[in-house]
């Protein structure tokens, strides 16, 4: 039997050093002051339950990094617990700002997503999540506010910006992806470098909030100013899609072309007919 030596101090001891290391810093902690309560109010208002809570000043520093070490470990954890889970029919909903949506259709993201029964996407970046653990700490440090690319268009709480394929292709990618589950026709996923894409956005004081798009190739020998177009669910029946067809022409008349979507056209017969009517009378 070999004696276990802890240089002179019993275990009992340290223990007792430890715990009074302990309370001392959380007698450290200070009281929240007006300006971080109106901060945390404000942040909760706004984010509701898409965020993580800001927590600082609630509790002292040592039991805050404490609950940080903790919520990591579970996130691994829960991540690892996802590894090898298989769902039938694949991906069932995702959680996409404030809105959780049943998907429609299946989309091939990496097959230890699509397993999932449900993903989480940061609105913003467009980049997916396990869960909505891992998607809260991306979305405190996510910089985003608005798609990448040029705000060619705004009027009054809307926006278009044009976004390249070749510039954004991650972006891009990951937008094709959002788009196959709620479109059965979409076949372009991945090679998104000889397209640029419009993407429509309604804002607020949190930011640009994606509600639908459509892309079209740069150099199109027919001229098609249309390759693939999505109105968001959450944002249908409002007139999204008939304004989305209407940038699209107007694009062609300002670049004084005369375009026509792609065949099969994503778009019905009589939306294009309504549009053209107006486009061009």
């Amino acid at each position: 039997m070999r004696e276990i030596r802890t240089g002179g101090r019993s275990p009992q001891r340290i223990q007792q050093q430890k715990r009074y290391q302990v309370q001392e810093l959380r007698r450290q902690r200070r009281d929240l002051i007006p300006d971080q309560i109106d901060r945390n109010r404000q942040h909760r208002d706004e984010y509701h339950k898409s965020r993580e809570p800001l927590l600082d000043g609630l509790t002292s520093q040592y039991d805050l990094e404490l609950f940080r070490k903790a919520q990591m470990r579970a996130a691994e954890d829960m991540e690892r617990g996802f590894e090898g889970r298989s769902v039938d029919g694949g991906l069932k909903k995702i959680e996409f700002g404030r809105f959780e949506m049943d998907t429609w259709y299946s989309s091939p993201y990496p097959e230890e997503y699509s397993r999932l029964p449900k993903l989480y996407i940061c609105e913003f970046c467009l980049k997916y999540a396990k869960s909505v653990t891992i998607l809260r700490r991306h979305m405190a440090k996510c910089i985003w506010r608005h798609p990448p690319g040029d705000e060619i268009y705004r009027m009054e709480n809307i926006s278009v910006f044009e976004v390249d394929g070749k510039k954004n292709k991650i972006y891009c990618q990951n937008l094709c992806l959002l788009a196959k589950l709620f479109l059965d026709h979409k076949t372009l996923y991945y090679d998104v470098e000889p397209f640029l894409f419009y993407i429509m956005t309604e804002n607020d004081t949190t930011g640009c909030h994606i509600v639908g798009y459509f892309s079209k190739e740069k150099n199109s020998f027919l001229n098609y100013n249309v390759s693939c177009i999505l109105t968001l669910p959450q944002y249908m029946r409002k007139g999204y899609g008939k304004m989305l067809i209407d940038f699209s022409y107007l694009l062609s008349k300002t670049e004084e072309k005369v375009g026509s979507p792609e065949k099969p056209s994503p778009i019905s017969v009589l939306s294009v007919t309504e549009v053209t009517g107006r486009v061009y009378s």
